[in-house]
């Protein structure tokens, strides 16, 4: 098992020398773009990781890799014209630089283009790799919806945004991990613990965005502080917030909730101050613990050496930039 950097420099090497623009150039051309914008590239990282977790050489697992980092790009272009987001790791949207129907047409195009890599495996392999995929990407999307419907919602409850974040978010986390697995031809128990410690650590790692949204330091968090309470998302903070704060901060926090002011500032202060006077804030940081520690709790069962289980503990801490 090597340092992140080293599979992630795996990935970036590939992506570098993708030549993927052909005619009709508008279609492919975008396709280049948006998997040249990089990133963290964390989930194909993992499926490199999970691979050498269980002895394979991490590179027979960049087929998968690569579709799955293709796939996460398609629903970012789509996620980008839904949110109608001018902005995408700093640089112009798809949809921005070309238009709306280029977007998603070019998006269409990735999603199909993630599927061939699996022709890579033989048919046992893909098999069991197309199954996950498409029971993963199917999941993605009903994510995205209830996304999208709680925005119309004033009744959402917690267990209800609890399977959101974890169909929206988690669930690839844990794929790519699990892909890994399918790869390296480890037992079907390690892929089932390998698939459950991803989609613990994602879960626990999306309720630690929603967090740092709010208390995060804005020099270190990568994006705008209030940035969820601006857009009046019902975040777990927001819905913790309504079950334990009393009635008046209730009532202040809905209305608060209804407003978009110019400046927001005074809105932000307001909300937070709910947020702590409430014990939201302390009940989601108790939550990112639960959820990292089911994470850790499956490393005690999977069938592999010991210091590879303190690698991949260590590598939870870190992804969550804390001890626990």
């Amino acid at each position: 098992m090597q340092q992140i950097g080293h599979y992630q420099q795996v990935i970036s090497d590939y992506f570098n020398t993708l030549q993927v623009v052909k005619d009709p150039v508008n279609l492919y051309e975008p396709v280049k773009y948006i998997l040249s914008l990089g990133g963290k590239r964390m989930r194909p990282v993992l499926t490199l990781m999970s691979a050498e977790i269980f002895n394979a050489d991490c590179r027979e697992a960049l087929p998968a890799a690569v579709a799955v980092e293709i796939f996460h790009n398609f629903s970012l272009v789509h996620d980008d014209i839904m949110d109608d987001a001018p902005l995408r790791r700093g640089n112009e949207t798809v949809h921005e630089k070309w238009n709306i129907n280029t977007g998603i047409l070019s998006g269409d195009a990735m999603l199909i283009m993630a599927y061939r890599y699996f022709e890579e495996y033989e048919p046992e392999t893909f098999r069991s790799l197309a199954k996950l995929f498409s029971k993963t990407a199917l999941e993605v999307c009903e994510g995205q919806q209830w996304d999208v419907d709680f925005e119309e919602r004033n009744d959402v409850t917690i267990p209800e945004y609890l399977k959101m974040i974890e169909y929206k978010t988690a669930v690839l986390v844990a794929a790519a991990m699990k892909m890994g697995g399918i790869v390296a031809k480890t037992s079907v128990e390690n892929c089932d613990l390998i698939y459950d410690f991803g989609l613990n650590l994602g879960i626990a790692f999306q309720l630690q965005d929603d967090y740092l949204d709010a208390f995060g330091d804005p020099a270190t968090f990568g994006k705008q502080v209030g940035g969820d309470i601006i857009e009046n998302k019902k975040t777990y903070l927001y819905l913790k917030a309504l079950q334990k704060a009393d009635d008046m901060s209730r009532e202040q926090l809905k209305e608060l909730f209804s407003m978009q002011p110019e400046d927001s500032t005074e809105k932000i202060e307001l909300v937070k101050n709910i947020f702590t006077t409430s014990g939201a804030d302390a009940e989601t940081r108790r939550a990112i613990e639960e959820y990292t520690h089911k994470a850790f709790d499956t490393l005690a069962q999977l069938d592999i050496e010991e210091n590879k289980k303190a690698m991949l503990r260590a590598f939870g801490e870190n992804l969550m930039q804390r001890k626990v």
